[in-house]
């Protein structure tokens, strides 16, 4: 086994973004990074484990950061300056949809009040939403997880009592979470002074979020009804009309220069000024199940945060199986291991104490979301075993995630 370590320049010196007043990156990551799932994904630099059979790195990858890793196992099959804390751009999404989604029953209404839309950053991505006009909560998670809504956004963060609170609830769940690079400050993503996370914790923030049901729904939907403004049509009358929305996530709905990605479930992407472009994604190909996360390429093309974690997603699944880990992400604090035989882990459906009451192993129906409560079209779902588990509360450790047809019609 050849264990390789590509180094970037060393930088001690380099300014840490967490703490510049522009919230500006440095060109190089700092010397030493934070050692949270091993050893290696504190160094700076490519970190793989190469053996015969092993296939290399794409050259092609330009991005600051990076991490191709096994959703199930948490083994870190690859990484590039894993722990280099970053301006996020909307990725952040994902900790605020994971902080946030068992708070509010999808189908629960809200009015929309002025100061439920103050501050919104100006050139936000926004989904629509007008004051005055009633949503329901999952029209409201349609419109941060397809179009990023800053706007849903800080609507959400008004039901929760305020961005204070929310911002607060989000750094204690990225502590729970051991993802100790991030420090949120804007609850959307939007670039502010301070607000940084890395490529291994946005993988933490995607693999704990895959584990409800409703996330994986919205964050694999590719396009949905949105409901439009109120108004009186030329008898008199007051409808309201709807317009489709589609997920800004090119992998799961392609582009003029970039196909769907075979086996794409998901998960978020984002770009700003501070940022350029981030993305997290899932996808699945013969029963492995990997994530990936491409923080700014430095290649400046069109859709190129896309084509390179596509090129990653292609080295992951010729080299899983195959290459050593450099690392693991970990469990949450305090997390029950459930693996098979774990001392204390509950037991699963058709196994001794096991239950499947209340569960289901059917995959959620395939389709386009509409009117913000139809059909809505995934690619991920778990098995009646996991949902016994996940309906426990217990974070899942090692259990398989198998996925449903969609995915394989796909192909």
């Amino acid at each position: 086994m050849l264990t390789f370590s590509l180094a970037a320049p060393a930088a001690s010196a380099a300014p840490d973004p967490s703490k510049d007043p522009s919230g500006t990156p440095s060109a190089t990551p700092p010397a030493n990074m934070s050692k949270v799932g091993g050893e290696r994904l504190g160094q700076p630099g490519t970190q793989v484990a190469l053996a015969p059979g092993v296939p290399v790195i794409p050259k092609k990858v330009t991005a600051r950061s990076w991490i191709v890793a096994d959703a199930e196992s948490g083994q870190v099959l690859a990484a590039h300056n894993a722990h280099w804390r970053l301006a996020p751009a909307s990725t952040l999404k994902m900790l605020f949809a994971d902080t946030l989604l068992p708070k509010f029953p999808k189908d629960m209404k809200h009015k929309v009040a002025p100061s439920d839309l103050a501050n919104v950053g100006i050139g936000s991505s926004m989904v629509g939403i007008k004051e005055d006009e009633s949503y329901s909560v999952q029209d409201l998670w349609l419109g941060v997880f397809l179009r990023s809504g800053n706007d849903a956004v800080h609507v959400l963060s008004a039901m929760n009592d305020g961005i204070d609170k929310t911002v607060k609830e989000m750094n204690e769940h990225a502590e729970d979470l051991q993802a100790l690079d991030t420090h949120v400050v804007s609850p959307d993503g939007y670039d502010a002074p301070g607000q940084v996370s890395s490529a291994y914790d946005l993988t933490l923030f995607a693999r704990s979020g895959l584990q409800k049901k409703d996330f994986r729904a919205y964050s694999s939907t590719a396009t949905a009804k949105f409901p439009g403004e109120t108004k009186k049509n030329k008898k008199g009358k007051t409808t309201r009309g709807s317009f489709e929305i589609q997920n800004t996530n090119r992998l799961l709905t392609g582009d003029y220069d970039i196909t769907q990605y075979k086996g794409i479930a998901g998960v978020k992407n984002g770009n700003t000024t501070n940022a350029g472009a981030t993305f997290t994604g899932v996808a699945e190909r013969d029963g492995r199940v990997l994530l990936v996360t491409v923080m700014n390429p430095e290649k400046d093309g069109h859709n190129e945060v896309y084509k390179e974690t596509a090129s990653l997603f292609d080295w992951g699944f010729r080299a899983v199986g195959k290459v050593e880990p450099v690392g693991e992400l970990v469990a949450p604090q305090g997390a029950t291991d459930n693996r098979p035989g774990a001392s204390g882990a509950p037991a699963a459906p058709g196994e001794a104490g096991g239950s499947a009451s209340g569960t289901s192993a059917d995959p959620v129906a395939a389709g386009t979301a509409s009117g913000g409560s139809g059909g809505m079209g995934v690619a991920l779902a778990i098995t009646a075993t996991v949902l016994a588990l996940l309906g426990a509360g217990a974070f899942v450790i090692n259990r398989r995630w198998p996925l449903p047809e969609l995915v394989r019609r796909r192909r």
